[in-house]
């Protein structure tokens, strides 16, 4: 990897990074005030949505319709920035200690269970283009 997309990488990861985060403070800001406000449903739309694009970048590129350094400043960059797996492993643990376990566990495994859906349904996406 030459210098160059070493930067460019990073600079995808900071774009990613504020996406995230002006993402999330739209979510919390739509959901206060509804029946979803507990929910950290910010995080479950940043990584379904990453899981999504990550799959759409990963099928191009396979289907050779996107080269590889683009994958890697978008996908490892952009989406590594914008994903967050270690706030919905924290957000997850805070919803079990405040005693809301269904509400965790449907955090937690439905995160998964639907960001690998998106991912798939991406890879599908991407490698018809």
């Amino acid at each position: 990897m030459s210098p160059l997309d070493l930067l460019l990488v990073s600079l995808g990861g900071g774009v990613g990074a504020a996406l995230r985060f002006w993402l999330d403070g739209l979510v919390k800001g739509r959901a206060r005030g509804t029946a979803l406000a507990g929910f950290p449903l910010g995080t479950l739309v940043i990584n379904v949505s990453g899981s999504l694009v990550l799959g759409l970048l990963t099928g191009a590129s396979e289907s050779g319709a996107l080269p590889l350094p683009m994958v890697a400043v978008l996908g490892t960059g952009m989406m590594g920035g914008y994903t967050t797996f270690s706030t919905a492993s924290v957000e997850t643990v805070q919803l079990l200690r405040s005693g809301k376990t269904r509400t965790a566990v449907l955090n937690g495994l439905g995160m998964l269970v639907v960001s690998v859906g998106a991912a798939a349904l991406g890879l599908l996406i991407g490698r018809n283009t």
